[in-house]
């Protein structure tokens, strides 16, 4: 076990939130911003992504490599056996930090846990790059802004995936 790797274990057990992946099955998905459509795809996979202070480029790698593997579409007898690649599917990923509220004291959410956007932003630009070499349509939101996202979900289907299941499964 490396450094990076002792100090996520670390990070685990006394609760530190990790990257986060809540992931959605969809017909189509677009997001727009100040009425500009950043992107939109059609069937595939919307991802909001949560990014923690304690996240990086190799964890990063992992997830992505992850969420792109994931067999949650259905095969030709219903059962979900295909990945993304197997149904030509698209991909969009949206930055989200609200996937750290914290809600235990009071009723305004805490995002101290979310990274902070010196770091975040520029790993959430790594994703999207590192999502191109698995999948050939990957559309996004903007860090930061305003986001109107749109989506016609497909089942429902929805996954979250943690970086910290991630790192107990390997």
């Amino acid at each position: 076990m490396n450094c990076d790797d002792r100090i996520r274990h670390i990070c685990f057990w006394k609760g530190v939130n990790n990257m986060r992946f809540v992931i959605q099955r969809v017909k189509y998905a677009s997001c727009t911003v100040d009425g500009v459509k950043t992107g939109e795809i059609g069937h595939g996979l919307l991802v909001l992504c949560g990014i923690a202070q304690t996240d990086d480029k190799a964890l990063a790698d992992k997830m992505v490599k992850k969420l792109c593997g994931l067999r949650i579409f259905d095969d030709e007898n219903g059962k979900t056996n295909l990945s993304m690649a197997d149904v030509g599917g698209e991909l969009m990923i949206i930055s989200q930090f609200t996937l750290y509220a914290d809600c235990s004291h009071g009723n305004r959410p805490s995002f101290i846990d979310a990274g902070k956007p010196d770091m975040a932003s520029p790993l959430y630009e790594y994703i999207l790059d590192s999502a191109k070499a698995y999948c050939p349509t990957v559309a996004r939101g903007i860090f930061g802004a305003d986001m109107k996202v749109e989506l016609l979900n497909d089942g429902p289907f929805t996954v979250i995936l943690d970086s910290d299941v991630i790192y107990r499964g390997t």
